[in-house]
């Protein structure tokens, strides 16, 4: 039930900052202010992810979900309101602090659920309905015409009817146990790359949600295709994490992420110069999502390469943060260099974002050892979404006890 109602969310949450975007764009408003309204999602998401833990500790899961997901809904509807940009940046605002709430309340539910041996299967069914909703979202944008209040409509139903599942459940509400993550100061002593490089994700894929529709607005792509075109690069990302990651086990990770890094700059710069149009266009978009969805785990696994066990959840927590801040700034510099460079501008600067790490990978590379073969952790894909997420990784060890002591029995009228 839980997959399920992630599921939903994702549907209805996913494609609001393509929809946001497009909206803003055809009334004329300027990219930076687009760019602004993007940060304003990012903003709310890092406060929440540091303050929302409080209220769901006080009144429990499900109904810290309702909450957060009631006011989702209504913001959703705020956007058919009127198309106003300081309204709108509120309201995304507003919209990422609650979605912060939303992934704690799941993603420690999950954790909480799940034991030492299901924790991978978890995450990765996680995942899988995650991206699927986010991918399908996109679509919302197809549904009426192009100044439809439908899409937003579609928008909130979907995010309503994500409650239904939390709140029917007969399973016990588990016991929530903050993640504190480590102080990014500590945490970049500790693996300078793993931090740089989290937050260099941020700065790519912020810039790349935040503006990438309007990037395929001025290319000439209709709705149909800006739905497609953001779609493809979800299911990119979703689709090759996996085998980019089993190929960072293999060998030294830093060198795969030079090569992704390199992938991520060189597939950027061919969307830039090219005029690639159709099939080639998505393909690209794929290859480009594959890559670039690919950095943030890769770094939290190199992270992780560089601690203990039992710091693996602050370390994973800690990227979150670091992912986080890059994400704030990505859509405002992004906006800024389209402001600049036109539409090319977007991927001339997720270029020289990748370019930049690449060159600072290059030097970690060159000036500390590789971690010997036997001490090197297991990549797991993970989410970029709150710290809540980190305990569901297979190779934490963590909370055994307490999910043994919170754990209801199995009700097979209600699985998780």
């Amino acid at each position: 039930m839980l997959l399920f109602a992630i599921f939903l969310l994702a549907s209805g949450s996913g494609g609001l900052a393509t929809l946001t975007a497009v909206r803003l764009e055809g009334a004329g408003v300027d990219t930076t202010v687009i760019g602004l309204v993007a940060t304003a999602y990012f903003l709310g998401l890092t406060i929440g992810s540091t303050i929302a833990f409080r209220l769901i500790a006080k009144v429990g899961h499900i109904r810290a979900f309702a909450a957060f997901v009631s006011v989702l809904s209504a913001l959703a509807l705020v956007y058919a309101i009127h198309v106003f940009a300081a309204t709108w940046a509120l309201a995304r605002l507003l919209e990422g602090f609650c979605m912060a709430g939303v992934y704690i309340c799941l993603e420690s539910w999950l954790a909480a659920r799940s034991g030492t041996a299901s924790r991978g299967s978890v995450l990765g069914a996680y995942m899988v309905a995650l991206y699927a909703g986010q991918a399908l979202s996109q679509f919302l944008l197809t549904t009426g015409g192009a100044q439809s209040h439908w899409p937003f409509i579609g928008a909130s139903m979907l995010l309503s009817l994500s409650v239904i599942p939390i709140a029917l459940t007969r399973r016990e509400q588990p016991v929530l146990a903050a993640v504190v993550p480590f102080g990014l100061k500590r945490l970049y002593a500790i693996s300078p790359l793993g931090v740089a490089g989290g937050m260099a994700s941020g700065l790519i894929l912020g810039g790349f949600y935040g503006i990438a529709p309007i990037y395929a607005r001025l290319i000439g792509l209709d709705v149909a295709a800006t739905a497609s075109f953001m779609s493809a690069a979800i299911v990119g990302g979703m689709l090759l994490q996996i085998p980019v990651g089993r190929l960072s086990d293999a060998f030294d990770r830093r060198k795969v992420l030079l090569l992704v890094y390199a992938t991520v700059a060189a597939v950027s710069i061919a969307l830039a110069l090219s005029e690639a149009r159709g099939l080639a266009l998505f393909i690209a978009m794929a290859l480009f999502g594959g890559t670039a969805f690919a950095l943030y785990p890769l770094c939290v696994a190199h992270a992780n390469d560089h601690v203990d066990n039992a710091d693996r959840i602050a370390t994973s927590a800690g990227m979150v943060l670091a992912y986080s801040l890059g994400a704030i700034a990505g859509p405002l510099l992004g906006s800024l260099a389209v402001s600049a460079a036109g539409p090319s501008g977007l991927f001339l600067y997720t270029a020289a974002c990748a370019a930049a790490i690449f060159v600072f990978a290059l030097w970690r590379l060159l000036d500390r050892p590789p971690v010997p073969d036997e001490e090197q952790r297991a990549f797991i894909a993970m989410p970029r979404t709150s710290p809540a997420v980190a305990p569901l990784d297979p190779m934490s060890g963590a909370g055994e006890r307490e999910r043994a002591d919170a754990a209801a029995p199995p009700d097979p009228a209600d699985p998780a």
